[in-house]
């Protein structure tokens, strides 16, 4: 057989979207990477317009465009220092537009982090 190598900057799905292999996403549909202590501070992500800090260890992360569903699965970490001290970070009330994470630490008392990572996936 012929092996042969794709390279590409860019990948789109035909109709516009995240691109599906066998009917699977290849990417996150949004990802964030914001600082949690003082005001939420967003260092890096895609889809993602913001995040508003509610509470000690209570953040919305708000995306850039809606979900179609809220039947997406929402995966992450916090760490409170350097070097880690990994925390709990655990998301709930999803909604179209948005989804709160918590983060706290093993004895479920909440904590601000200065380091936080959440990825989106499906929901569109």
């Amino acid at each position: 057989y012929i092996m042969s190598t794709i390279k590409a900057n860019d990948i789109q799905n035909a109709s516009g979207g995240i691109p599906t292999v066998k009917g699977q996403k290849l990417i996150p549909t949004a990802w964030v990477n914001f600082n949690g202590i003082g005001t939420a501070e967003i260092r890096d992500s895609e889809g993602i317009s913001s995040v508003n800090d509610i509470i000690t260890g209570n953040y919305i992360v708000n995306f850039t465009t809606a979900m179609s569903n809220t039947d997406y699965c929402t995966v992450g970490t916090a760490s409170r220092n350097l070097p880690s001290e990994l925390m709990n970070l655990s998301p709930y009330a999803y909604t179209t537009t948005s989804v709160k994470v918590v983060t706290q630490y093993q004895n479920n008392t909440n904590i601000n982090c200065l380091i936080n990572n959440v990825a989106i996936l499906g929901g569109q």
